[in-house]
């Protein structure tokens, strides 16, 4: 049975603002320190949203870490100058800020130009062009309308910076990103996957942006958590296991449709999309149709869902390819997770700025016979014809020897030093061709890197299982969290405040938390509003214990309510923990109770 009559409401506004609500009356999210007013951009995750966030976390190690036999790190979120030097944080992690001259208010260039005109991706123009299109519209302060049309616009570095130590301290950085901790650390981790290619590290963290105009909640904050794998491949020999997903149906918007006039999305399956280049790496392709059934397991609407291709505009210099799975949210689309070849930028970076090695020795099957150009340049004539640059020199022949042998071949040889041309005598440069036998090669692995915003998965979602109705003419809201991800899986309840009750509750209670379940209890109310509690909150299943219970003569019993449908069903006690155990695994269906 049921306990009412369900009645769909058409809703056609907004559900953010409704949500943000429920969110911070039951313990989702709220704006942090709100007793000091708050600061834009900081959310804290109350005793509900830490538990749908931990789940949704658990729930993604499981599949791409545990499932895909990879290993897991934590490393530091502060981290010192010279590892975001390498990277290009320093001098290229930015957005476009622009600042109101009248009223002094900071905000993003290109979210002033999204919000205010056609144009859906200002993020992937270059600032003279943003300027111009701020002109072009007239485009004025949005707090206090002063007009920005000859306003500059200047690139602001996102990076929260620290001091690491007192006195003369090491400049240092919170990460914007999980990803550097796992390259840094690339020297060791390769020697744990015993210098064996592919392999992947994954990592949940904290990552942090200092945004210019942080908004909507906690999708854009300046705190966030990712959760990200980096996977390493030898890119001439390693290939995707494509045969585990090629069947998997996707909704993809490539490049080539959002720049086209009339452009829509592609149904297509994985194997589809590589057969026909839609998707040019079969590496992104495969994370990809991983990700998408992962996502519908923690309740993603896969009818509010697509992967997007970046346009080259915004694809980041190093990235060969890099997608976006994006979910819908009140008729926008927000980028969820990214897929992207990152080739061996990171790597190289980190090899060149550290002078470690950040390669892996592949042995080949049998050693072979190599030719090998070397010099053994002649230092008595180098060091007084070149004094202190005499050992650039030697650099500078060995890179040439290297690269172009035949440079060699004359009697002399042409080198460049600090932007000037020299010629030395080729005898005095040592150079000759070597046979040499080598038992194998380094080699610089390139990084696939699926990228997972965990805070904007968790307000995805929320949002995605926002519900309204009307349960016996009256209105009911709850969110049809799927089992494995919500807060709390079981509600126990005692029908009235009697000690016999009250002492059967408690002891289910016991006996299902020691099945390894969540479970909330709650004896304060009639039991509707019991229900209607659990509901806004998403617990699928509340246990109510009665009079029935306890004066039974046989076989003790309990009321069962499943929350989409509110259909109740009466099971025995003893089987309640093994039943609930696997309602929450799929393994049981509730109509097959």
């Amino acid at each position: 049975m049921s306990d009412g009559q369900q009645q769909a409401v058409d809703d056609s506004e907004s559900t953010s603002p409704k949500l943000v609500e429920l969110a911070k009356r039951r313990g989702y999210f709220f704006r942090s320190s709100g007793s000091y007013g708050g600061v834009g951009g900081f959310y804290t995750f109350g005793p509900q949203g830490a538990s749908l966030k931990g789940n949704v976390e658990d729930a993604w190690r499981d599949r791409f870490a545990v499932a895909e036999g990879n290993m897991e790190i934590d490393a530091p979120t502060i981290m010192h100058e010279p590892v975001f030097e390498a990277s290009g944080h320093l001098e290229g992690f930015d957005d476009m800020l622009i600042e109101c001259p009248e009223c002094e208010t900071s905000g993003r260039a290109d979210h002033l130009v999204e919000d205010n005109t056609e144009y859906e991706d200002a993020e992937s123009l270059p600032i003279p062009e943003v300027e111009d299109v701020i002109a072009e519209y007239e485009l004025a302060c949005p707090e206090c309308g002063a007009g920005l049309a000859d306003v500059a616009v200047e690139n602001f570095n996102l990076m929260f910076a620290t001091n690491i130590g007192p006195g003369d301290a090491q400049p240092g950085y919170l990460r914007p990103e999980t990803a550097q901790g796992i390259f840094v650390e690339f020297p060791r981790l390769k020697e744990y996957a015993r210098n064996q290619l592919p392999f992947g590290v994954t990592q949940i963290g904290r990552a942090y942006r200092n945004e210019i105009s942080p908004r909507r909640s906690i999708i854009r904050t300046r705190e966030f958590t990712q959760a990200e794998l980096e996977y390493f491949i030898d890119p001439e020999v390693d290939e995707p296991p494509l045969e585990r997903v090629e069947d998997v149906a996707v909704t993809l918007y490539p490049a080539s449709e959002q720049n086209a006039d009339d452009g829509s999305v592609v149904e297509t399956t994985i194997g589809e999309a590589v057969a026909d280049d839609v998707i040019a790496d079969p590496w992104v392709a495969y994370f990809l149709g991983v990700a998408k059934p992962w996502y519908a397991s923690v309740g993603v609407d896969m009818d509010r869902f697509r992967f997007r291709q970046h346009l080259a505009g915004e694809r980041a210099h190093y990235a060969a390819d890099c997608w976006d799975a994006e979910s819908e949210i009140d008729g926008n689309w927000i980028e969820i997770a990214g897929f992207a070849n990152r080739g061996d930028y990171d790597l190289s970076k980190h090899a060149d700025h550290s002078g470690d090695r950040f390669t892996v020795f592949k042995q080949y099957d049998e050693p072979k016979t190599v030719e090998r150009a070397t010099v053994d340049p002649d230092m008595s004539y180098l060091g007084p014809e070149f004094g202190g640059a005499a050992q650039d020199v030697v650099e500078e022949l060995e890179a040439l020897a290297a690269r172009d042998r035949a440079a060699f071949e004359d009697d002399t040889v042409e080198i460049e030093l600090d932007g000037e041309s020299h010629e030395l005598p080729v005898e005095k440069t040592g150079f000759s061709v070597d046979e040499e036998t080598i038992a194998g090669e380094h080699v610089t692995p390139h990084v696939i890197e699926p990228s997972f915003g965990v805070d904007r998965l968790v307000y995805t979602v929320l949002h995605h299982a926002y519900r309204e109705d009307e349960v016996d003419g009256e209105a009911r809201t709850y969110l049809a969290l799927e089992p494995e991800v919500a807060p709390t899986f079981v509600g126990v309840f005692p029908l009235q405040s009697d000690d016999e009750l009250v002492a059967q509750a408690t002891d289910i209670v016991d006996d299902l938390r020691a099945a390894g379940l969540s479970v909330t209890y709650d004896d304060s109310g009639n039991i509707g509003r019991r229900y209607r509690r659990q509901d806004e909150v998403g617990t699928p299943f509340c246990v109510t214990v009665d009079y029935e219970t306890v004066e039974a003569d046989d076989e003790t019993t309990v009321t069962v309510r499943e929350r989409d449908t509110t259909e109740q069903k009466r099971l025995p006690v003893s089987d309640l923990p093994e039943t609930l155990a696997a309602l929450r695994s799929g393994e049981l269906a509730f109509d097959d109770v």
